[in-house]
């Protein structure tokens, strides 16, 4: 039987499915996400749902006007806020691949990345690696990280390597 929690978690799960499945198939966007009620079957009280969390990355920079143009060509959008000393992102899609590993040569940040749902997708995300006017390196399709993918990396101006790629299948290394 399913908790109290793991029940909302699958309702807002289940919400944002069908909220992004009208936008991209009908082209329609709504200017307020779909409201749920959820009851506790083991209550019947209403259940407030937790609020949504969202992940935040803070990169320094060495020239603000060229990350400023980079990321925005990267993440396709212009920056929320804008300061001579300051950009930020509030991105909505709040899905995260969040990955550790202990194989790399220095402990801390190794890359960041955009993971895509599918090979048209992912199109759509190295199209945006050629606007970052970034040196893309095409690794194509390979065995990484336990997984079959097809990816590409870019570096950031300072030298911050995102990954973008396509997962297609499972792999034993």
């Amino acid at each position: 039987m399913l908790n109290d929690y793991t029940l909302i978690r699958l309702v807002l799960l289940l919400r944002k499915s069908i909220t992004e499945v009208v936008k991209r198939r009908m082209k329609f966007y709504f200017k307020k996400p779909c409201v749920f009620s959820v009851i506790s079957p083991s209550s019947g009280q209403k259940l407030k749902p937790k609020a949504m969390k969202r992940l935040h990355v803070n990169i320094g920079v060495h020239n603000l006007q060229e990350s400023v143009a980079f990321y925005s060509a990267l993440f396709a959008t212009e920056p929320t806020v804008l300061k001579p000393d300051y950009a930020k992102w509030m991105l909505e899609d709040q899905r995260v691949n969040f990955a550790i590993s202990a194989h790399g040569a220095q402990a801390g940040i190794e890359h960041l990345g955009i993971q895509a749902e599918s090979p048209e997708e992912l199109q759509e995300v190295y199209t945006r690696l050629e606007k970052a006017k970034g040196t893309i390196r095409q690794e194509g399709a390979t065995t990484c990280c336990y997984a079959q993918s097809e990816k590409s990396w870019i570096q950031d101006p300072q030298g911050v390597e995102w990954e973008t790629f396509y997962t297609f299948g499972e792999a034993t290394t």
